[in-house]
């Protein structure tokens, strides 16, 4: 079988390869038609980010070791899905300021298709009540850790390809977690699979939380896009929120001065805990769909910020482990992930990106499927074991 793994990354052995390429001529094969290739971008904020692009002839992505392997934009027949952010990266994590004193310096790189929050927290800054001191970051810490081992397998027969990072999160007294990420798709199919591990390296008992934080902007985000999925309950966050309920589920034009909703969701699955979830455009011709599992991702945001196009008109689709509101208010409700010395637990995400209306209305189907006779529960005001 023509099979290869290639390392690119090594800290433990000094292995590091800048620049590189893999296609059929690499590994043999009868799968045809793609590439892998790595760089390193250079100048301004993205000095120094190392860059591994996947193309299997249908769908292309960039993903970023050196952001928690986090990623950037993806391709699909030429049409790009991501969102356009005022952030203009990738961004070094070295110019992003996590623990600046307001909390929110997280923002500074904030610009990718898909981004980790966690480990040790995801939510909203919290702040110690006696100093006033910020106790945990905006989003956590993980998606600005670079990856420490990068390797990347292809099999030249049935064209799986899978880039592998390792990242670790851990602090000398505190948390020691490491989190193996390996992203994977198929010659010619608009599929890409995520599989994160994390695990906890101390003696101690730990414990995770995780986000996975999907953001699109235009043009699939467009004036009467919408958002699709097997609903069992929908929670407003905040009082804000609440007053945009009647139109939770779609998406306004860009609009100066918006101020962002976000609402908390609880998801229909079928007996193996699968579930699904669109952003479809207005035509119903374009879309992106999650797939994953409730019993590993139990709660979902759906985060709406329709500003102004050159303020970062973008949505957010989020399954995780927990909310993201303050990690202590998490905590006291048990949406955290609770790991033993040595312990890991899995989480798989699957991204589909889709085309055509033929693509979109499949997707669609399988999520009325889900749904079936259920009704869903919307609740007019904040919940208070779900919004701090």
């Amino acid at each position: 079988m023509a099979a290869t793994r290639v390392v690119w990354t090594d800290v433990d052995t000094g292995l590091f390869v800048e620049s590189a390429t893999l296609g059929p001529a690499d590994i043999g094969g009868r799968a045809a038609g793609y590439e892998v290739s790595k760089r390193r971008l250079r100048g301004g904020l993205s000095d120094g980010v190392d860059v591994v692009r996947v193309n299997n002839g249908l769908l292309a992505v960039d993903i970023l070791p050196t952001r928690g392997m986090g990623l950037w934009k993806a391709w699909l027949g030429g049409a790009e899905y991501g969102w356009r952010s005022p952030v203009r990266g990738p961004v070094h994590p070295s110019f992003v300021p996590l623990m600046e004193p307001g909390g929110l310096g997280w923002l500074d790189g904030f610009d990718e298709l898909l981004v980790r929050c966690g480990l040790e927290s995801n939510g909203a800054p919290e702040f110690e009540p006696e100093t006033g001191r910020l106790k945990y970051p905006l989003h956590g810490r993980i998606a600005n850790k670079p990856a420490r081992s990068v390797h990347v397998s292809v099999d030249g027969e049935t064209g799986e390809i899978a880039v592998t990072g390792v990242v670790e999160e851990t602090r000398f007294h505190f948390l020691k977690l490491r989190l193996t990420s390996t992203v994977s798709t198929r010659v010619g199919e608009p599929v890409l699979r995520i599989r994160d591990v994390v695990e906890n390296l101390s003696e101690s008992p730990a414990e995770a939380q995780l986000l996975y934080h999907v953001n699109f902007g235009e043009p699939l985000l467009d004036a009467g896009a919408r958002f699709v999925a097997p609903v069992k309950a929908v929670v407003p966050r905040n009082p804000h929120a609440a007053q945009g309920l009647a139109s939770w589920d779609r998406y306004a034009a860009p609009t100066a001065g918006y101020a962002e909703e976000v609402f908390f969701v609880e998801l229909l699955a079928d007996a193996q805990g699968q579930t699904r979830s669109l952003l479809r455009n207005a035509a119903g011709d374009r879309g992106a769909s999650l797939t994953h599992d409730v019993r590993q991702l139990p709660c979902y945001t759906l985060w709406k910020n329709t500003a102004a196009s050159r303020d970062g008109s973008v949505t957010g689709l989020e399954p995780g482990t927990n909310y993201p509101n303050p990690r202590s208010f998490e905590g006291r409700h048990g949406r955290v992930a609770k790991l033993a010395p040595g312990a890991s637990v899995t989480y798989d995400l699957t991204l589909e990106l889709h085309g055509s209306a033929a693509s979109v209305g499949s997707a669609e189907q399988s999520i009325a499927a889900l749904q079936g006779a259920v009704s869903p529960t919307v609740f007019q005001e904040p919940l208070p074991n779900w919004c701090a």
